[in-house]
C-alpha cells in the first residue's frame, strides 16, 4: 500500500484505520471486534445544513470533523474542550482529500448557546467565544453545529478521541519514533531533543505542547498530524487479526463516531482513489488579546476563501460574500484583510463588551 493511501485512512477517523485494510472481512465477521465497534459508535442529533444526507454508496463528496479533546487523563472526567479540529473534505471523483485545521482559539458564534450569568452576554443573547468552547458548552453536537456556521459547509459526519485515547493507542503499537526539534518538560514529563521512541505518556506531552514552540498552537497541530500519521503507518504494516483486536480494544472506551460499521467499510473501500491528491490547509487569523484573553480573529477574505474551497471540494455553490454573518458585524467580529495578508495597525470593536482591539498584540503577553 502507497504512502498516499495510507494516509486517507486518518481522514475517516481511527475508527477506519483500524479495521481497513485485507483483514477487513475477517474482522467484520468476528464477534468481539463487532462489539468494540459498537461500543465507539454515538449518533449526534444535530441540526445538519444538508437538505437530504450524503449518500456515501453513491460515492458523494463529504466531510468529517475529526476532534480530539483535552479530557480523559491526567484526572480530567469533565466534559473538556476540543483542543484539535480538522474538518476533512473526501472528494472520490476529483481523486482528492483536504484537511482543514481549524486554530483552537479562533473567535466565532457558539450556535445553539445564549449567554447566562457566568458569561458576559445576557442570557439569550448570541455568544461568542473561543472556538474549542463549543464542545465544552455543548458537546459534539454544538461543536459539529458551530463549525457549520463558520465554515458555511455541512458537516456529514465526526471522529472524535480524548487523550487518554491516544495515549492508549500509542501504547498498543509499541510507541512511535519521533525527531523532536524543542527540548521541553510539560506537567513533569520530560521529552528530550533529538530522535527517539515515545510511549504513550510522553506522546500525550508531544502532541500537547505549544508554549516551547516558536510556532505556537500551529506548531502543535503539525506534531499531532505527524503522530497521527505514524501511528497508522504502524498499524497498517501488520496483517494479524488479534493485534488489529488488540488496537481497537485499546481505544473503544475512547473514541467515538456516528459513522456505521457499513458505511466505515464502504469509505475504505470505495474513496480511495482520494488519496491519489492529498492537501492541507488551515484556518487561522489574527492574533489578538481581548480582555486579557487570546483570541484568533478572522479576516473576512482569508475566511471566504477557506469557505470556498471547502464548497469546490464538495461541489456545492460558492459565494462572493460570507453568507452567514450580518453586514454591521463584518467590523466586529473580524478585521478587513482586503488589502493586505495581515493588518498590522487600527483598531476595531467586538459584540461582547470586551472593548476595544488592538493590532497587533504584545508576542509578551501571549
Amino acid at each position: 500500500m502507497s504512502r498516499t493511501k495510507k494516509i486517507i485512512l486518518i481522514v475517516v477517523g481511527i475508527i477506519v484505520i483500524l479495521v481497513g485494510g485485507a483483514t477487513a472481512y475477517l474482522l467484520k465477521v468476528n464477534n468481539d471486534v463487532d462489539q468494540a465497534i459498537s461500543k465507539m459508535t454515538k449518533k449526534v442529533n444535530y441540526k445538519s445544513s444538508r437538505s437530504d444526507a450524503v449518500d456515501l454508496k453513491s460515492e458523494e463528496p463529504f466531510s468529517i470533523l475529526l476532534m480530539g479533546t483535552d479530557t480523559g487523563d491526567k484526572g480530567r472526567t469533565y466534559q473538556g474542550r476540543s483542543d484539535s479540529m480538522m474538518v476533512v473534505t473526501i472528494n472520490p471523483k476529483k481523486k482528492q482529500t483536504l484537511m482543514t485545521s481549524l486554530d483552537r482559539d479562533i473567535y466565532t458564534q457558539i450556535v445553539g448557546y445564549k449567554g447566562d450569568d457566568d458569561n458576559y452576554v445576557a442570557k439569550g443573547d448570541t455568544y461568542y467565544d473561543k472556538l474549542n468552547a463549543a464542545y465544552s458548552l455543548g458537546g459534539t453536537k454544538m461543536a459539529i453545529e458551530t463549525v457549520q456556521k463558520m465554515m458555511d459547509i455541512p458537516i456529514d459526519h465526526y471522529v472524535e478521541i480524548n487523550m487518554k485515547g491516544l495515549k492508549t493507542l500509542v501504547d498498543a503499537v509499541g510507541g512511535i519514533e519521533v525527531d523532536n526539534k524543542i527540548d521541553f518538560t510539560l506537567d513533569g514529563v520530560h521529552v528530550k531533543k533529538g530522535k527517539q521512541v515515545l510511549d504513550g505518556r510522553h506522546a500525550l506531552e508531544y502532541v500537547r505542547m505549544r508554549h516551547e514552540d516558536p510556532k505556537g498552537d500551529v506548531g502543535r497541530q503539525a506534531r499531532q498530524r505527524e503522530i497521527l500519521s505514524k501511528i497508522v503507518h504502524k498499524m497498517l504494516s501488520v496483517n494479524s487479526v488479534t493485534k488489529y483486536k488488540k488496537y481497537l480494544h485499546a481505544v473503544e472506551d475512547y473514541v467515538r463516531t456516528d459513522l456505521s460499521w457499513s458505511e466505515m467499510l464502504t469509505v475504505a473501500k470505495d474513496y480511495t482513489p482520494a488519496a491519489e491528491n492529498i492537501k492541507q490547509t488551515q484556518v487561522e487569523g489574527q492574533g489578538e488579546m481581548i480582555n486579557d484573553i487570546y483570541f484568533q480573529v478572522l479576516g473576512l477574505k482569508n475566511l471566504l476563501e477557506e469557505q470556498n474551497i471547502l464548497k469546490k471540494q464538495l461541489e456545492l455553490p460558492t459565494k462572493k460574500k460570507l453568507p452567514n454573518l450580518d453586514e454591521e458585524d463584518d467590523n466586529q467580529l473580524f478585521f478587513d484583510d482586503s488589502d493586505v495578508d495581515k493588518i498590522s495597525a487600527g483598531t476595531h470593536y467586538d459584540y461582547t463588551g470586551y472593548g476595544k482591539i488592538i493590532y497587533p498584540i504584545d508576542p509578551d503577553n501571549y
